[in-house]
């Protein structure tokens, strides 16, 4: 599924096709996603202006001028919550492309683009959200950015302690650290020399500081080369992503390790499969 280096590719390419534009229509060819596309939401959002393009987790949220949304208080904030899910993918595209199989909702623009949402698996979701976005369910309760400032080897210090489970289901939690997916999981407790099977509660200060680094350079990276396609992610052109050509760890069973050429290993964890070197990490 697209994770968080994918939201944030996603994210960056839709920006400047967006932000500043009115909408002229929200036209929904498939109401049922995750959660049902209320009916209303086309009328509501109908020649509002999206002032911006952010990320929260693997959530991209897209703020409305609330001066321009008739039915809500002016000095109201608004904005548009939309959620990948397991398979979807964003593109910017001229209003008259022909749609393809499992493209879902279109949000045509001023500029006579639009922003299609293709989704085969259908598990995204569309939003509209009043007030401040942080207080809405899906957001209230994540965790910090593992790219901002304040989350380093001291957040995961903290909130480890007395903690029995592995260490990668850990850095997995969203409550802990938001947008560590298993792809990215993996190749962080490589770099950073940690055993997923570890408790967490036994990690060492140390191991906290250097698995935090690890995080925050997997993920950069990532999101440098646009993402990492294994099935179903391209980018907002089109393009995959192609960190998946970098990858130490993750679906390399039976491959030597790029660094000391052991044979990488496979297992299950919380039913996702966990990739490490037995002998780079301990």
């Amino acid at each position: 599924m697209p994770e968080l280096p994918e939201v944030e590719t996603t994210r960056r390419g839709v920006e400047p096709r967006v932000v500043g534009r009115s909408i002229r229509a929200l036209r929904v060819h498939e109401p049922r996603l995750r959660w049902r596309v209320p009916a209303s939401l086309p009328t509501q959002v109908q020649g509002a202006t999206v002032i911006g393009a952010l990320r929260r987790a693997k959530y991209l949220l897209f703020p409305l001028d609330a001066a321009t949304l008739e039915r809500l208080p002016r000095e109201a904030p608004a904005a548009l919550l939309v959620h990948l899910g397991m398979s979807g993918n964003l593109r910017v595209l001229p209003t008259d492309t022909p749609r393809l199989p499992h493209d879902h909702f279109d949000l045509e623009l001023d500029s006579g683009e639009t922003l299609r949402f293709n989704d085969p698996r259908r598990f995204g979701s569309l939003h509209l959200v009043e007030g401040d976005p942080a207080q809405h369910p899906l957001l209230r309760h994540l965790g910090p950015e593992p790219l901002e400032d304040g989350f380093d080897g001291g957040t995961l210090w903290r909130a480890s302690r007395r903690r029995r489970v592995a260490i990668k289901q850990f850095i997995m939690d969203a409550k802990v650290v938001v947008g560590v997916g298993n792809i990215y999981a993996s190749e962080a407790l490589f770099h950073a020399r940690i055993r997923p099977g570890r408790q967490a509660g036994g990690l060492s200060r140390a191991d906290c500081d250097r698995l935090a680094a690890a995080i925050r350079m997997v993920l950069a990276k990532a999101i440098e080369v646009g993402g990492t396609t294994l099935r179903d992610y391209v980018g907002v052109d089109g393009d995959p992503g192609y960190f998946r050509q970098k990858l130490f760890v993750y679906e390399r069973i039976g491959e030597p390790c790029r660094r000391c050429s052991t044979l990488v290993r496979q297992r299950v964890q919380g039913q996702r499969s966990t990739y490490w070197c037995p002998a780079c990490q301990s």
